[in-house]
């Protein structure tokens, strides 16, 4: 399989992304989809999504004997009708307009948290992180900081093989509406197949990583990409204000 120098570039991005998501437990999405679009806007969202999946199959299946599924079944379910509603506030509410809404509202969530404000871990608060990643996803392409939040005071393994399993059932929702939306072409399997690499050797290095930085909380990580979805997420409501 032959690549051109700017595959190559993406290869790399994807890489380096993966290994950020395979120890914080979000970020790929964040980091990969606005650098592949510069690439070419093919990337994003189908490969994007699919490739961010795929890692989720690897984690899941690598920790399948240690992970509590029951305990993020509750988010699992919810993201549906939150992807829906979000569905619904795409069509009923201009995009940028959510963008601003819900960028606020995620940096208002991680200033709580650096305040020590935080939710416990049980059904209800999972239910409500779900749904509202399913809404968040949906508008803005950003669902996995309400999770993540969630579990900011767990043990990183634990946090990221659950927020793992969560992506795992709820991605193919996402890909499921785009392939309803615009054919298997927006998926862009060729992509994934040449991306598909990328994967690998991220996850790989990822294992080494956790051998040489050994740590056992990924709050900070999951603050600071959480606080960097939400500015991103409010650029494109004021970029996309100013272009109304």
């Amino acid at each position: 399989m032959l690549y051109s120098s700017l595959e190559l570039l993406a290869l790399l991005i994807v890489t380096i992304s993966i290994i950020v998501q395979a120890w914080v437990g979000i970020g790929f999405g964040l980091l990969a989809a606005p650098l592949l679009y510069l690439i070419d806007p093919a990337y994003v969202p189908g490969p994007v999504l699919m490739l961010g999946w795929l890692l989720s199959v690897v984690v899941v299946f690598k920790q399948r004997h240690s992970l509590n599924f029951r305990r993020i079944l509750p988010a699992i379910v919810a993201r549906l009708p939150g992807s829906w509603c979000g569905a619904l506030l795409l069509v009923s509410i201009a995009s940028w307009q959510l963008s601003l809404f819900f960028g606020s509202a995620l940096l208002l969530a991680v200033w709580l948290s650096l305040r020590r404000y935080s939710l416990p871990l049980n059904g209800v608060s999972l239910t409500v992180a779900g749904f509202l990643s399913g809404v968040l996803g949906t508008a803005t392409s950003v669902g996995g900081p309400p999770i993540a939040l969630l579990y900011q005071h767990e043990a990183r393994l634990t946090a990221r093989n659950e927020i793992a399993a969560f992506f795992l059932v709820g991605t193919p929702l996402s890909l499921l509406m785009l392939w309803w939306q615009g054919g298997a072409s927006v998926l862009g399997f060729s992509l994934i197949v040449k991306m598909l690499p990328g994967v690998i050797i991220g996850f790989w290095l990822s294992r080494h990583l956790e051998r040489v930085v050994s740590v056992e909380s990924a709050r900070p990580a999951i603050l600071l990409v959480s606080a960097i979805s939400a500015i991103v997420v409010l650029i494109q409501g004021i970029l996309g204000g100013l272009a109304a």
